[in-house]
């Protein structure tokens, strides 16, 4: 059985988990890991790899899809801030739920764009073969082109992060103010923007999975058909390991291959806390390190066979 399905009881049952550690604490460990992963990627920096990785970025901030889908993720954050959902009370819970929905689909769609723009059309525009023609081997130009996918996604989640933390702590006062309420403490604000922040980061390790199998299309695949692939390893990755663990299907052979499917896939639904959101739990740190480990699992196995792929694609 994968990872994903041991491990999915844990989120599942979010109404169980119970609240462990302060926002301070949450905070702290969500700024740590972030100067951890910038040190990370500047280390990367002084190898060739790296190189790579600084140019592809570079060019993926100047594209226009990159500009228009922070845009339109600030305006659609901005406008669920002030629409009302009509949840009886529960608007601070939809506006989490929306707003990490709408980070997670704009921050998939610049990722596996940026992979198709700067793996796959390289390759079919022989710009692949000017540059590996240098002291550069075929590893390190996937290896530097993840990376770079990974620094714009990253430079993509800073503003939007910002942003978003700050429309929840607005929220709750607004929502306060609208139903002729007592303006809420700042402990009480904080706790609502600190929940937030774990489902942030599993956001972004879901965003890394699908960038490492998103590159290790690009190697064979046309742009069109990453997109496509993509799409459905998305949907499929979300849906195969609760259908297998809750016993829906009855059919042994179809049951083998929808596990068989299951381990093979990103098990996406690790890394959604709808569960947690709508009970106003918090997700436990444990969950967030196993979390954390089944993605440079499963990154690192994404892009080894891009490795593999890659070795033997004829770029004359």
């Amino acid at each position: 059985m994968s990872f994903a399905q041991n491990w999915m009881p844990l989120l599942l049952a979010a109404d169980e988990v119970v609240l462990r550690g302060t926002p301070a604490q949450w905070l702290s460990v969500a700024i740590a890991g972030l100067l951890l992963l910038l040190g990370l990627i500047t280390f990367a920096y002084t190898t060739k790899a790296g190189i790579i990785a600084r140019a592809t970025t570079k060019e993926a901030v100047r594209q226009p899809v990159f500009l228009l889908c922070m845009a339109l993720a600030m305006v659609v954050l901005m406008v669920n801030t002030v629409l009302p959902f009509f949840s009886l009370g529960d608007d601070v819970k939809m506006l989490k739920d929306c707003g990490l929905a709408t980070i997670l689909i704009s921050g998939l769609l610049i990722a596996v764009w940026t992979a198709s723009t700067s793996v796959a059309e390289e390759i079919d525009g022989k710009t692949a073969m000017t540059l590996l023609s240098k002291p550069i081997t075929r590893r390190q130009f996937v290896l530097g082109k993840y990376i770079g996918i990974i620094q714009t996604v990253l430079w993509y989640m800073l503003p939007i992060t910002v942003l978003f933390l700050y429309l929840v702590y607005f929220k709750v006062a607004y929502d306060a103010k609208e139903g002729s309420k007592d303006l809420p403490e700042f402990a009480v604000r904080m706790a609502e923007v600190t929940q937030v922040i774990p489902g942030l980061v599993l956001l972004f390790l879901e965003i890394a999975v699908m960038s490492a199998v998103s590159v290790a299309i690009s190697t064979r695949l046309p742009m069109v058909v990453n997109l496509t692939s993509c799409f459905a390893i998305f949907v499929v990755g979300h849906l195969t390991g609760i259908l297998v663990q809750a016993g829906v299907i009855r059919l042994e052979f179809v049951q083998f291959m929808a596990r068989l499917i299951a381990t093979v896939l990103p098990g996406l639904d690790l890394f959604n806390i709808s569960a947690a959101v709508a009970t106003g739990d918090m997700v436990p740190p444990d969950y967030l390190a196993y979390s954390a480990l089944y993605c440079a699992c499963y990154c690192a196995a994404a892009i080894l066979l891009a490795f593999i792929l890659f070795e033997e694609r004829d770029l004359a």
